[in-house]
């Protein structure tokens, strides 16, 4: 979960590193760390965030590591890089390695002498061991004792050159002009070179300013090609916003007419099966549940949605059906082990996903992008709705090939897809309204989202981004089951946000509105109806949509709600505490 850059070239070592750490913060908070080779090996490290990381050395090769503890609590000593016991090897590490005490101990008897109390540790002093002047010859070797996950980067005093190997974890090479870089995510060196070639599971590369060259883990050299991104800086900085989260839920429309644009050019979406499950985690799973309800209408076949976490250790079931995996980075650990299962299952299977190149796409048939541009702040926003679309192209599309639906039904559907971007973008407006109602409730220990029908996953989602950023404890419900246990805990003005769309789920909604109502909670309505507002405390009117887009509108309500109770708590809204963006161990 950790983020790693590495530099080598005719820059300032130490400038390119602090800004390349920064924008990778989003990653790992919990402590920064620099090695810069000049004559020897420099190193910095401490515990917080890399405004922290003071030093005044430098020199034109370097690596950093920002930090999401795994192995060893915060501490600096349980900071990155970590060297060899001569100090001439430097490493960082983001994964896990699972045989690191077997290894470990082994290295304790040949008299190595370890400093912290990580995993990551073990992979300098392994190099070490290997080490007789070659430092890529040396690397080959320790990677191949090495079990687990893994995005190492590693530098010698000795030599310039900067070597980086990839399983299961994310990893990137910027190619520049007498420069090259590697990282965890693109943004890191964006600013620097916008060519980028992604790395594989299973690949080592090597680096130097003037080439960079790929190799499997046996030795074979591997040719790549350069991609060319086309997002600018801009696209992964703030923008004038005063967080990353405001300002990609401002984003939204954009986001969701690019992905839009980018599946309708897509003539590979034909589909044939009789059952779909869906496997995510965190806020792709709520998309998975919406994506539930909107495949069951539209085709009318049964649709299961797993934690991926829970999907990988549920019997191999041989049920034929088509396995969708949703993943926001396309690292998540548990999201990729599932897909490997289902895959190894005989399953058909598809990923969605915002990375292009990412590692789920190694383990999946058919991939479908999101395209909503890099997302910084660990709250999802963008790519939720992204998903979401996604999800409802995917549904019509294949009701279209499999003769569930009629060409005209699927031209209707599709074109109320175009409308949601303004859908969108008319609910951005009502911000300062849902502001003036996060000051209302933002003192609140205790909130309930309620809903029914494909909303039941909004108020979910709602109620995960509430305590994710603000960290009030928030739940969401389906409004039928409030008899049924969770009417026990609704108290005098105790904030209960109520999603009412005008569709079959209407009128039993406004019942559950009055029984909530009847024991004095704060009511927030959030409909395109009017008479809505006789039932409420407070009306949040939303535009007007089919009833299977009133996610779209209804979601960015929570989330505005959400940002603006953080805010008003003073909260750390880009970073919530023990949290980081993409959960690439299990």
């Amino acid at each position: 979960m950790c983020g790693i850059i590495g530099y080598i070239g005719f820059r300032s070592a130490k400038e390119v590193l602090l800004k390349s750490l920064k924008r990778l913060e989003y990653r790992g908070y919990d402590s920064a760390g620099v090695a810069i080779v000049d004559g020897k090996i420099n190193v910095a490290k401490k515990k917080g965030y890399i405004d922290s990381l003071e030093f005044d050395f430098d020199g034109t090769l370097g690596i950093g590591h920002t930090r999401w503890a795994t192995h060893g609590v915060p501490e600096d000593r349980n900071a990155h890089p970590f060297l060899d016991c001569k100090g001439e090897i430097a490493i960082v590490h983001n994964g896990i390695i699972e045989n690191y005490m077997e290894l470990k101990e082994k290295l304790i008897k040949e008299g190595h002498k370890f400093k912290s109390d990580t995993d990551s540790e073990v992979i300098a002093h392994l190099i070490e061991e290997h080490y007789n002047g070659n430092l890529k010859e040396a690397f080959f070797k320790a990677i191949k004792e090495l079990k687990g996950s893994f995005a190492i980067v590693a530098i010698s005093k000795n030599e310039r050159k900067i070597m980086a190997a990839k399983k299961d974890s994310p990893l990137v090479i910027g190619v520049g002009d007498h420069e090259n870089f590697v990282a965890s995510d693109i943004p890191a060196f964006l600013e620097y070179t916008n060519r980028v070639i992604v790395m594989r599971d299973g690949e080592i590369s090597e680096l130097t300013e003037d080439f960079v060259h790929f190799y499997d883990f046996n030795g074979n050299e591997i040719n790549k090609e350069v991609q060319i991104v086309e997002w600018s800086i801009e696209d992964a900085e703030k923008s004038g916003y005063e967080h990353f989260m405001l300002k990609e839920i401002y984003e939204q429309p954009f986001a969701l007419d690019s992905t839009l644009h980018s599946l309708l050019s897509r003539n590979d979406m034909n589909f044939d099966f009789g059952r779909v499950t869906i496997v995510a985690c965190g806020t792709s799973y709520h998309a998975g549940l919406v994506g539930k309800y909107i495949i069951e209408e539209l085709l009318r076949i049964p649709v299961e949605v797993y934690y991926a976490s829970e999907y990988r250790y549920r019997p191999n079931v041989a049920d034929n059906s088509l396995a969708i995996f949703i993943t926001q980075s396309g690292e998540t650990a548990d999201t990729i082990a599932a897909a490997r299962k289902a895959k190894a299952s005989g399953n058909e299977t598809l990923a969605i996903t915002n990375v292009v190149g990412s590692s789920i796409t190694n383990y999946v048939d058919k991939v479908i992008y999101t395209n909503a541009g890099p997302e910084i702040g660990v709250a999802a926003t963008k790519t939720f709705t992204a998903q979401l679309m996604a999800l409802e192209y995917f549904a019509i599309k294949a009701g279209e090939s499999m003769g569930k639906l009629s060409a005209s039904h699927a031209r209707d559907l599709l074109n109320s897809l175009r409308k949601v971007p303004m859908y969108v973008e008319n609910t951005l407006n009502l911000n300062g309204i849902i502001k003036k109602e996060a000051e209302k409730i933002h003192k609140r220990k205790d909130m309930f989202f309620i809903a029914r029908g494909m909303n039941y996953p909004i108020a979910l989602e709602g109620a995960l981004k509430m305590k994710e950023i603000s960290y009030i404890h928030a739940e969401g419900y389906p409004a039928g089951e409030l008899k049924h246990g969770p009417l026990a805990l609704i108290e005098e003005d105790i904030p209960v946000i109520a999603l009412v769309p005008e569709d079959i789920t209407y009128d039993k909604m406004l019942s559950n509105i009055k029984e909530v109502s009847a024991r004095n909670a704060y009511v927030i309505g959030v409909s395109s109806s009017e008479d809505v507002g006789k039932y409420v405390d407070t009306l949040i009117k939303v535009p007007s949509t089919e009833p299977h887009l009133s996610p779209f509108v209804n979601v960015v309500v929570l989330q505005l709600l959400a940002y603006h109770t953080a805010k008003l708590l003073g909260r750390e809204i880009d970073k919530p505490r023990n949290l980081a963006k993409s959960v690439t161990v299990e």
